[in-house]
């Protein structure tokens, strides 16, 4: 593994830790977009070989934590129909709904079955035609592509019992929420590079000089992110508020055309809710009219009623960086992964997650 050692090697990233330090005067408080961005750091200690004054706090990266509580009860109520083979990834499975979850439905004798492509329950709707196949298409921009392939492939195919039951959201307008909000704490972005392979960061620019932030393009090795962290505060401290991108291996300004194209021809902008945090303004994908065949949600006509989540869970607080797991009451006490109270704690991109296994029930180091 030649290409993963590369970047995790302990001398490099202790230079850039004390690199870090030698350039800081002052605190900052920086986000790293991205949860899979969150477990590398807590996972390879980053954070502790950071100097005090720079604090990493956690944002709302992780599609499976911030899809609403009512779409997963959508989700639970098309899964239990005798007709239906419901499809997922297998990090939905756990997600609590307000009615239980879909592992919860598959032991009661649900057909739900666990892919890794969406292509997967499109072979699914081939093989059965006499059933209906829905997949569960939850995700940021770095999926919505091979999404989009599967809608297009199915009716390519002519499949009529093939739907998709659509959770796609999208990161800058999170961000921008998270900037324009009276809590805001953070000072500077890692943004998500998996995302920015999909769509480039030119759209970032508006955001860097709207808010006076930098933001840089960043990969998911640990010294990817150490890199990011001393790029975003050598902006800050030099005052400048620019898009930088240190994942230059994958990443492009203008992203990759074809995959914008299919994303663009299947799905159109929508206002989405986001779990924990309320609806953001153009910040969902949803299938086009021209699409609509294809609609899970239209198709079994579903009107499921607004619940809350549960009081004591922080999870929204900490999908917006204002406070970490460790200050939540109920972490790992009456919120474990096996008894969750909220999607951070049993996503495999969720902060509650993270901080559960790298440094115990309770959080510490």
């Amino acid at each position: 593994m030649k290409f993963v050692q590369e970047f995790r090697e302990g001398t490099a990233g202790r230079r850039y830790a004390r690199a870090i330090a030698a350039i800081t005067t002052r605190p900052w408080t920086l986000m790293e977009v991205c949860g899979g961005q969150t477990h590398a750091i807590l996972r390879f200690g980053l954070d502790e070989l950071l100097p005090r004054a720079i604090t990493m706090i956690h944002g709302p990266g992780c599609p499976v934590c911030v899809t609403p509580l009512e779409l997963i009860d959508k989700a639970l109520a098309i899964a239990r129909r005798p007709e239906v083979v419901f499809c997922s990834f297998g990090d939905m499975l756990r997600v609590p709904g307000s009615t239980g979850d879909l592992q919860g439905v598959k032991a009661g004798g649900g057909d739900v079955r666990t892919v890794y492509s969406p292509l997967d329950a499109v072979a699914f709707a081939a093989q059965l035609p006499e059933r209906e196949v829905v997949f569960f298409a939850v995700g940021f921009e770095t999926t919505a592509p091979a999404n989009a392939m599967a809608v297009v492939r199915a009716r390519a195919l002519g499949l009529r019992n093939f739907s998709i039951l659509v959770a796609h959201v999208l990161v800058p307008p999170a961000m921008e929420a998270i900037l324009a909000s009276p809590r805001r704490r953070v000072q500077g972005f890692l943004a998500a590079g998996h995302v920015c392979t999909v769509t480039g960061y030119a759209g970032y620019d508006r955001l860097a000089h709207t808010y006076h932030v930098p933001i840089v393009v960043t990969g998911f090795e640990p010294l990817d992110l150490l890199q990011g962290i001393y790029m975003c505060v050598r902006q800050l401290e030099e005052g400048r508020a620019e898009v930088e991108n240190q994942y230059a291996r994958s990443v492009r300004r203008e992203g990759n055309a074809e995959a914008q194209r299919l994303m663009a021809e299947v799905f159109e902008v929508v206002p989405r809710q986001w779990r924990g945090i309320g609806e953001i303004p153009a910040s969902g994908l949803a299938l086009r009219p021209g699409y609509a065949a294809f609609d899970a949600e239209r198709r079994y006509g579903l009107a499921v009623q607004s619940t809350a989540e549960p009081a004591e869970c922080m999870a929204g607080l900490i999908l917006q960086g204002v406070h970490i797991p460790p200050e939540c009451p109920a972490f790992g006490t009456r919120c474990t992964p096996e008894s969750p109270l909220g999607a951070p704690m049993v996503s495999s991109e969720g902060a509650c997650a993270a901080y559960y296994r790298f440094r115990g029930r309770r959080g510490e180091a």
